[in-house]
């Protein structure tokens, strides 16, 4: 194994052991989620999950964790997922695995958001790309909109949408997601703020290390729906 994936797996394996019995966790999606489940299953956790992807979900059946249907719940307990670029003050950019729009709406619902990286993923600034999901009725006109964008050679989301990055500048990242979020036919793009980000677990050296956000808290007095 590789440094990289060996970062990925303590990252990943350092993120199971906050799940507990009863919870109700939301799942990302990529390489770096593949060792949370793997991780997950050893443990033998007695928890409920909901999958950001059919990908995620068919390899938490295989491996036997419990899946809910995300119309089930209106809030969840913890999500866990990887990310492609980590700033220091803990924004984000996701969706290389083109599950974002997923990704957000899971993070968005949950009490805590973990983020797990290999230490390659801690950059000063984001460089992007950026992913979009985008409506695909109109498409010239939304990619005409927004300027450097190129189409990704992938198949639709898990929802339909067309997967683009976007390649311009990250000046400033609020004013990007402010403006790709307004932008017609753009459905979501994979900025994600800090203010959603609980906790991230860098793996390297051998070591998982965890990164708290210093306003951010682990804990909520109000429990997940079921």
């Amino acid at each position: 194994m590789g440094s990289q994936d060996e970062g990925k797996r303590l990252a990943a394996v350092a993120a199971a052991e906050r799940v507990q019995n009863g919870m109700l966790v939301g799942l990302g999606t990529g390489s770096t989620v593949a060792y949370l489940l793997t991780a997950l299953a050893e443990r033998g956790v007695r928890a409920q999950f909901v999958c950001t992807s059919p990908r995620t979900e068919a390899i938490a059946g295989q491996l036997g964790l419990p899946v809910r249907d995300f119309d089930e719940v209106t809030r969840l307990d913890v999500a866990i997922d990887g990310a492609d670029e980590v700033t220091p003050d803990f924004w984000l950019v996701k969706g290389g695995g083109a599950a974002h729009t997923r990704e957000k709406l899971v993070a968005a619902a949950s009490a805590a958001f973990i983020v797990i990286v290999d230490s390659t993923k801690l950059v000063p600034a984001l460089r992007g790309p950026v992913p979009l999901e985008l409506v695909r009725f109109g498409l010239a006109s939304t990619m005409a909109r927004l300027g450097s964008v190129r189409l990704r050679e992938v198949p639709p989301s898990p929802d339909g949408g067309v997967i683009a990055d976007y390649l311009g500048p990250i000046e400033d990242p609020a004013t990007l997601a402010a403006s790709l979020a307004s932008t017609p036919g753009v459905i979501e793009h994979g900025l994600f703020p800090p203010e959603m980000v609980t906790e991230v677990v860098v793996g390297g050296d051998g070591e998982a290390t965890w990164l708290a956000r210093a306003s951010a808290s682990t804990t909520q007095s109000q429990g997940a729906s079921r």
